[in-house]
């Protein structure tokens, strides 16, 4: 599963907060710049599709994928959150501006990242970049913030700024170690106006009915009908014969295409010529063999009765997602006036 890049189940709310924005809070995500290089701060032309549009993925969905929230849905929720937060920060007196959402997207729209569930499969992309995401994927948006204070994080959060971690017993200062940030909770006022239970971030959460838990359930869903679709005898004859076509291109011993990826991939995230040629044989060897249809069909019947066996829950996450999104979507429309 570590082959499997999942993007966020969540909308992370408590981290976006801390994250480092340039924009103005009265700036819209679609017109927002960047102050380093006048490129608009969100751009969604780089947001990925809800359904592949090329390549041997084109049109392919799975069940679960009903079940997890879209990047459009999880940005719209995440705004809606920071829009709310800085809000309520300047109730205390606090001018803080937060990161537009939506400004970093992930190569895959959900969780199922079924661009890339079986291995690469985009022939196209494979013969400019190899097993890389376009260059458009790999730049990073910054959004500079000052530092907060720790009474300004007090109001955000709910608790004290994190204290870096002590050394254990036995362990030298100044040696490297690892470990969370200690915190204590915040005061009980500022300003003269009383701190809400999980500050503004807490507040912003409860304003957007926002829960976070439940989605993993369905990123978990997901992870085992993959590991179980491995053992499937006709995803294992079908990733044999991907195996002995490749083999006859001259890239022997990969057991699976992640195998491939996990040779492919360069340190220096530039793409090789000979990363390019592996790529465009992995994509023509799964055409060959048709490999991802093969195995999205038997995912597909697992996820199916994975659905049946979780009904329940699945539908009141599904409903939860609905009622999250259009808070949000008051909230943002509220905001915009």
């Amino acid at each position: 599963m570590k082959h499997i890049k999942q993007t966020a189940t969540t909308v992370a709310l408590a981290a976006s907060a801390l994250l480092i924005s340039a924009c103005s809070s009265g700036t819209t995500p679609d017109t927002a710049q960047n102050a380093a290089d006048g490129k608009p701060i969100v751009n969604k032309e780089n947001w990925p599709k809800k359904v592949p549009t090329s390549g041997l993925a084109k049109d392919l969905t799975l069940p679960l994928e009903a079940y997890m929230a879209s990047y459009e849905d999880q940005v719209t929720v995440e705004q809606a959150a920071n829009d709310l937060q800085q809000s309520c920060m300047k109730d205390y007196g606090i001018d803080l501006t937060l990161p537009r959402a939506g400004a970093n997207p992930p190569p895959s729209d959900n969780d199922a990242n079924i661009e890339r569930r079986y291995g690469i499969t985009d022939r196209t992309q494979a013969e400019k970049y190899g097993y890389e995401l376009p260059p458009a994927l790999r730049e990073h948006t910054k959004q500079p913030m000052r530092d907060l204070s720790g009474v300004e994080v007090e109001v955000l959060t709910g608790h004290t700024k994190p204290e870096p971690p002590k050394a254990p017993e036995g362990v030298k200062a100044g040696a490297a170690f690892t470990g969370p940030g200690q915190t204590k909770p915040a005061r009980a006022e500022y300003n003269g106006k009383k701190l809400r239970t999980g500050g503004c971030i807490g507040w912003s959460k409860d304003q957007l009915g926002v829960r976070e838990a439940a989605p993993i359930i369905v990123a978990q869903l997901a992870g085992d009908s993959l590991v179980q679709s491995m053992k499937d005898e006709k995803v294992v004859k079908a990733i044999a014969a991907w195996s002995s076509c490749m083999d006859g291109k001259g890239h022997t011993g990969l057991a699976d295409p992640y195998k491939a990826m996990d040779q492919g991939v360069t340190n220096d995230g530039k793409p090789s010529q000979e990363s390019i040629v592996l790529a465009v044989d992995d994509i023509d060897c799964k055409k060959q063999t048709d490999l991802v249809k093969i195995w999205s069909g038997v995912e597909t019947a697992i996820q199916d009765k994975q659905i049946a066996d979780n009904k329940s829950r699945l539908t009141g996450i599904k409903e939860q997602h609905g009622k999250e999104i259009a808070a949000a979507r008051k909230q943002m429309a509220t905001s915009a006036q």
